[in-house]
């Protein structure tokens, strides 16, 4: 599948089930994430949220060996020889700012939208790749799927969030030995690790994934959005402030459809039918 005007690097995709498919259409690059396609993800996230007949997303990449091997760098920076004589290769405060802009505001875009996002990843994940799949609140692996901090390769400092979500998902000790050695890690180690849910035969991810994808969509999404929110804080919040916001969110549930056909549906003994709102 080649890359050009007529074929879209981000492919989107709304079925009437209320399941999204987000595929990384880049796959002759590794399925690494442009500037341009960064934001669309970041956009279509976000819109996602506010958007009822979205129930829940999968992201994935296009082809059979690469899920996403990081951020496009082709034109990271420009040739010392096109800037003004005189200014610094790097202005003060041009990398934080670029790393805050980009990377971090795309997992934090995983972070935060309101419906359940599923990786299945189908290949290779290295990079930005790697965490852009720990973002996700639920991870599929092809069982030919392997993870890889490539960072310190490079001789770069682990970024994207990832340090933040490796510390969370399996510990300090584990995160810096896959910071520091920058191993592969297939997927079978990951399972282990607790940075992947389940593993299926690769010709198996999409059917398991859209299986996965089809209960979230068909559950109550607002205390799914709730519940996603309440965990991801809940290593950054003291017990008062997340028992706090746990009674509140309730509250906030309670007053929605979905919240009161649950309670409906108990006291009528019957199976509940959510709508998404």
């Amino acid at each position: 599948m080649a890359d050009s005007a007529a074929e879209p690097e981000l492919l989107w995709e709304l079925g009437a089930d209320g399941v999204a498919w987000l595929t990384l259409n880049r796959p002759k690059a590794g399925n690494s994430i442009s500037g341009a396609q960064r934001e669309e993800i970041i956009a279509r996230l976000s819109a996602a949220s506010g958007d009822a007949r979205v129930r829940a997303i999968v992201l994935t990449g296009a082809g059979t060996r690469h899920f996403c091997t990081g951020a496009d760098l082709s034109g990271a920076a420009a040739p010392a020889a096109d800037r003004p004589e005189g200014l610094p290769d790097q202005p003060a405060g041009s990398i934080t700012r670029t790393i805050a802009g980009g990377a971090q505001r795309l997992i934090s875009a995983v972070l935060d939208c309101d419906k359940p996002v599923i990786a299945a990843v189908n290949g290779t994940a290295a990079g930005i790749g790697c965490h852009l799949a720990y973002a996700c609140d639920l991870v599929l692996a092809a069982d030919n799927a392997k993870f890889i901090e490539l960072f310190v390769r490079r001789g770069l400092v682990v970024d994207g969030g990832g340090a933040y979500l490796l510390t969370r998902l399996v510990g300090p000790q584990r995160a810096k030995e896959l910071i520091f050695f920058g191993d592969d890690l297939p997927a079978a180690d990951a399972h282990r690790l607790g940075l992947v849910n389940r593993i299926t035969p690769a010709g198996e991810l999409a059917e398991t994934a859209a299986e996965w994808a089809a209960r979230l969509a068909a559950g109550p999404t607002v205390a799914l959005g709730l519940g996603k929110r309440l965990v991801n804080r809940a290593l950054d919040a003291d017990r008062a402030t997340a028992f706090g916001e746990e009674a509140m969110s309730v509250e906030v549930n309670m007053s929605s459809e979905d919240g009161q056909e649950g309670l409906r549906a108990f006291l009528e003994r019957r199976q509940p039918h959510f709508r998404g709102w």
